[in-house]
């Protein structure tokens, strides 16, 4: 999202557009070298550099070329943020980054629906391969997904591990340098989602197999293969582990680096070869293949006395016969003898030391270049686009040419010809590319385009590839011509047909002073980038680059897959020259650029700071050199031709409109009237300046530094001005969100008060209107229309019963239950009386429970037969009516072990005469004493025991019926004791004889000893009177009881 012309990234973080650095041009530069105000100076353009890379500023605009620094260090710009950051952002609206080129392509692809290319040159270690690993993760990220892209990102990723061990080498400027230059192209379908890709490969570097300069290593698989496989592997492919054992593997004496770690490249290219659609067998083959390449390099030759030429390591050629599967001798006569075609005759000529040991080198190139273009189209294979979007017309592309940039060495030969031909395209292709697209843009702007003034290199183009005339018609012209060729033939050649040439040197042709720095085999070209001189030495042979018939007819009946794949039949029977290497190179490049003029081209310019490959240093005379060579002058001097700046209004306007009060804060009319406003007010000259339909051109860098400058000193006042209408804006947001609040609070609540209010009359109404209902329907049965009016008749009981049940066992109270509820009242009463009675049980006490059992027993023996029983009721039962100290000790040592548990004083009538003794009557266990004083008068056993009788008044008079058959009894006890009732319920409890106790309410017999029987008489009196009466009977008075 974007406010006020910033930006404003996913944290809430403000980052400047691209302008807003300008203020501090003087210390991180300009980001766009267009803005540069002395264009022209190289110093000033190296300057700019270096204070940008201090800063690790790593990337650079001139206009829409991107040039980048390689840091040597890992820079925290890369991450998923960043791609945020620049996805969707217009080209120039914030820092420079590769991102912001790889979006700005992907953007215009899909909304042009037009091809897309991006070139990438640069030195050796410039960071090239590493900027177009950087877009393809880019477009891997942000691209829309589909199912197919899954696996199509692991296969580009993964061919990256894989084409870098076979085509990338330590070269003595970068340790993971590419040797060949390679252009992929990447499918997307109309949604935007990657769906497939190809590759190209140009002029792979395959005499780098047989010859390495000092300090330098042959491609990376041969020292990964033997630092990382396995010993079982080596065993088979005949391998030892030590690289100095191999002819190709030493003369660069290299053979670690510590930057590089073999065995771990290793399990990366062995894990990546399936994943792009090799199996088993094809990666046997290939490491065959490769293995076969040092076993090659160790083959010897011998010459004999005639100067015949044989093998003298036969070990060897049986490990390549074996590895490649072919014949062994016909391989070693090939490689000492070769096969001419005369007439249609075949001769059959020995090759002498020299020839041999060409032949055999020229065999490893070939194998191995051949190997690594099947490797590439096996690549392709898993690239392809599947499916149906193979055929579908709304696929669109984006091209990546990842490509040497202008080479110039110590020693330049044939492959820096090429290379540096192949720049010289490519700058030809930029100019021309670049003047279009500032042309199309002035016409359509409706600006006058002014002619630029810019070296045209095509007369260096034309001196090389011209027919008959060119470098390399010569060059093809001298390896075919019969009789004795060699380089120097060729330069001498060049010197005659190309002698006048302003742009070709030779010793021969140069002054003095210009001699004194070249060699005679040497020719100087004046490349647009520089001159460069080129050694003629190799040069024809590198041209041809031919392998004998013999080899050829060797290879093509090799049993190996690969080779068989790589050597065509055809190409023996085929007696036509193949094509020399020049002329192949030129016209793949021919090519490369009809595919390159098809698309819209984006450019980044890769520059190495430093040779040691160290973070933070800057050598001066190296970026120079490179600035050079890249041709970064001529391009900002072309793209300065016309105006510095551009922008489209909106955009211009919206940064520069605080300037001006007019335009501030807001400009309503037409964008064009307002820009011309603005720039009114700020003073612009009409050379200054240009406007077109949609944008504004400033011609001068100072023009726009100077408004910069004025934004930058306005700022505080903008500042001020915009915290005073944000709070003030703030607030007034702030209020009407809660006055907003309020008013829906307040309407919610209102509405759900009368909705509530509402839904509780009719609740009502309709309660009323049941219960009506229900009453005059109460005495029917229970039904729906009485169900309402009977319930609540019930459910009002049950309330009522809850708050008014009894809270004793005596309160005996109990509300009167409706009709329907009579059973149901009287289970709740008997329910709530047993609860009442379980918690009082649980409550009480031991001793009371016992005074209670004893209670109940007195009831059940005296209520309502015995006058004196409610009078006890009230009163607690003892445990004894005797102090301890009135029971004799004596009698207590008597009983022994039998303890007392009741005692209480008596008066016992004598069965003659009824005289009245004072006695104490003493209850144990299992028989009760009387005691006078200290001696028991009389013991009776409980089981003995045949019952007790008691008058009905209210005395205190009571018999003991004791067995006539035991002459030690002497008849009936008859005692009289003032707590009659309480002695009588003990001793029945005791005795077990509750059911024996018997209340007579007029006389009570008794035995008298000898069988004879006595009689109490009971009769109401004024007093308590005992006394004897007539007839010899015991008369006992007792008074009336008062009930009240």
């Amino acid at each position: 999202m974007r406010y006020q012309g910033r930006e404003v990234d996913v944290d809430g973080r403000v980052r400047l557009v691209m302008e807003s650095t300008l203020t501090a041009r003087d210390r991180v530069g300009v980001q766009d070298f267009v803005l540069l105000q002395n264009y022209t100076s190289e110093a000033a353009f190296i300057e700019n550099l270096r204070r940008r890379f201090g800063e690790n500023l790593i990337y650079t605009y001139i206009g829409s070329v991107l040039v980048s620094m390689n840091p040597y260090k890992e820079l925290e710009i890369y991450s998923k943020q960043q791609m945020e950051r620049y996805r969707g952002v217009s080209f120039y609206e914030i820092s420079p980054h590769i991102y912001a080129l790889s979006d700005n392509t992907y953007r215009a692809m899909r909304t042009e629906r037009k091809d897309q290319c991006i070139l990438i040159s640069g030195e050796s270690g410039a960071g090239k391969t590493e900027a177009s690993k950087k877009i393809l993760l880019y477009f891997a990220v942000n691209c829309p997904a589909n199912d197919h892209m899954v696996s199509l990102g692991d296969c580009l990723l993964q061919s990256n591990p894989v084409l870098e061990a076979f085509g990338n080498a330590k070269t003595l400027r970068n340790d993971n340098s590419s040797r060949f230059g390679k252009y992929m192209d990447v499918q997307f379908d109309f949604k935007g989602a990657p769906v497939g890709g190809h590759i190209l490969n140009y002029l792979l570097e395959k005499s780098r197999v047989v010859h390495q300069n000092h300090g330098e290593r042959n491609f990376h698989i041969f020292y990964q293969l033997l630092e990382g496989g396995e010993d079982d592997l080596l065993k088979k492919l005949d391998l030892e582990r030590n690289p100095q054992n191999y002819h190709y593997l030493v003369k660069g004496n290299c053979p670690r680096v510590s930057s590089i770690n073999d065995k771990n490249n290793w399990k990366a290219v062995m894990k990546a070869l399936p994943v792009i659609g090799f199996n088993e067998d094809e990666v046997q083959k290939l490491l065959n293949v490769i293995a076969s390449v040092l076993h090659l390099g160790n083959v010897q030759f011998a010459e004999g006395e005639e100067g015949e030429t044989h093998i003298t390591t036969e070990t060897q050629m049986r490990n390549i016969a074996m590895l490649l599967d072919v014949d062994g001798s016909a391989l070693g006569e090939a490689l000492t003898h070769k096969k001419l075609i005369a007439k249609e005759e075949e001769m059959i000529t020995p090759l002498n030391f020299e020839q041999a040991g060409a032949a055999r080198d020229a065999l490893a190139k070939a194998v191995y270049g051949r190997t690594f273009t099947w490797l590439v189209e096996k690549i392709n294979e898993s690239l392809a686009v599947k499916g149906e979007i193979q055929h579908s017309c709304s696929s669109s592309l984006i091209g990546l040419l990842d490509i040497y940039g202008f080479e110039v060495l110590q020693h330049n030969s044939f492959e820096q010809f090429c290379i540096n031909y192949c720049n010289e395209k490519l700058q030809q292709l930029f100019i021309e590319l670049t003047l279009r697209s500032e042309q199309e843009e002035y016409e359509t702007e409706g600006i006058a385009w002014e002619t630029v003034q810019y070296f045209d290199n095509k007369i260096i183009c034309d001196l090389i590839e011209e027919k008959h005339k060119g470098i390399i018609s010569i060059l093809n012209e001298e390896c075919l011509r019969p009789g004795e060729t060699c380089d120097i033939s060729f330069l001498e050649k060049l010197e005659d047909t190309l002698g006048s040439h302003a742009h070709f040197v030779t010793h021969k042709l140069a002054n003095g002073k210009t001699r004194r720095v070249m060699s005679r085999e040497e020719f100087r070209l004046l490349h647009y980038a520089g001159e460069v001189n080129y050694n003629v030495d190799g040069f024809l042979d590198k041209n041809n680059d031919l392998l004998n018939r013999n080899l050829k007819e060797v290879m093509c009946q090799s049993g190996n897959l690969i080779l068989s794949h790589c050597f065509r039949r055809e190409e023996v029977i085929d007696q036509k020259r193949p094509e020399m290497a020049a002329t192949q190179f030129k016209n793949s490049l021919m090519k490369l650029m009809e595919i390159l003029m098809s698309k819209e081209p984006s450019y980044v310019r890769c520059i190495k700071p430093n040779d040691a490959k160290q973070p933070g240093q800057f050598d001066e005379v190296l970026v120079r050199h490179q600035v050079k060579y890249l041709g970064l002058m001529e391009n900002l001097r072309v793209r300065r031709a016309g105006f510095a700046y551009r922008r489209r209004f909106e955009a211009f306007l919206q940064r520069y409109k605080p300037l001006c009060p007019e335009t501030w804060p807001n400009w309503h009319g037409k964008l064009i009237d307002g820009v011309s406003t603005l720039v009114n007010h700020l003073g612009y000259k009409p050379e200054e300046y240009k406007l077109g339909r949609s944008k504004i051109f400033i011609r001068f860098p100072k023009t726009l530094f100077n408004t910069e400058d004025v934004l930058e000193a306005k700022k505080p006042d903008i500042a001020l001005s915009l915290q005073t209408s944000w709070r003030g804006y703030r607030e007034r947001s702030k209020y009407q969100r809660i006055r907003h609040a309020v008013i829906v609070i307040q309407s919610g609540w209102r509405g759900m008060k009368a909705r509530r209010r509402a839904a509780r009359r009719r609740q009502a109404a309709d309660l009323i209107r049941r219960f009506i209902k229900g009453f005059i329907y109460r005495r029917e049965e229970y039904c729906s229309e009485n169900e309402y009016f009977l319930d609540h008749v019930r459910y009002s009981f049950l309330m009522k019963l809850r708050k008014n049940l009894p809270k004793s066992v005596l309160d005996k109270s109990w509300p009167t239950p409706p009709p329907s509820l009579t059973e149901t009242s009287e289970h709740l009463r008997k329910l709530h009386m047993r609860n009442m009675v379980m918690k009082y049980c649980q409550r009480i006490q031991p001793e009371w429970k016992k005074q209670m059992e004893q209670k109940v027993v007195a009831s059940e023996i005296f209520k309502d037969q015995k006058d004196s029983y409610p009078q006890s009721v009230g009163r607690l039962f003892l445990d004894s009516r005797l102090e301890r100290d009135e029971v004799s000790l004596k009698v207590i040592q008597t009983l022994s072990n039998e303890k007392v548990q009741y005692g209480v004083p008596v008066t016992k009538y004598d069965r003659r005469g009824f005289k009245a003794r004072p006695r104490q009557l003493l209850l144990a266990a299992s028989f009760a004493v009387l005691v006078d004083r200290t001696k028991i008068k009389q013991r009776f056993d409980y089981s003995s025991l045949r019952g007790i009788s008691v008058g009905s008044l209210s005395d205190g008079m009571f018999v003991l019926h004791l067995p006539n058959e035991d002459n030690r009894q002497k008849g009936d006890a008859v005692l009289y004791c003032d707590h009659v009732i309480e002695l009588v319920t003990k001793l029945a409890m005791m005795a077990s004889r509750t059911d024996h106790v018997n209340v007579s309410p007029g006389s009570i017999r008794f035995a008298v000893a000898h069988g004879k029987e006595g009689i109490i008489d009971f009769v109401r009196g004024s007093e308590l009177k005992v006394a004897k009466g007539k007839h010899g009977h015991l008369l006992v008075t007792a008074p009336r009881i008062s009930t009240t």
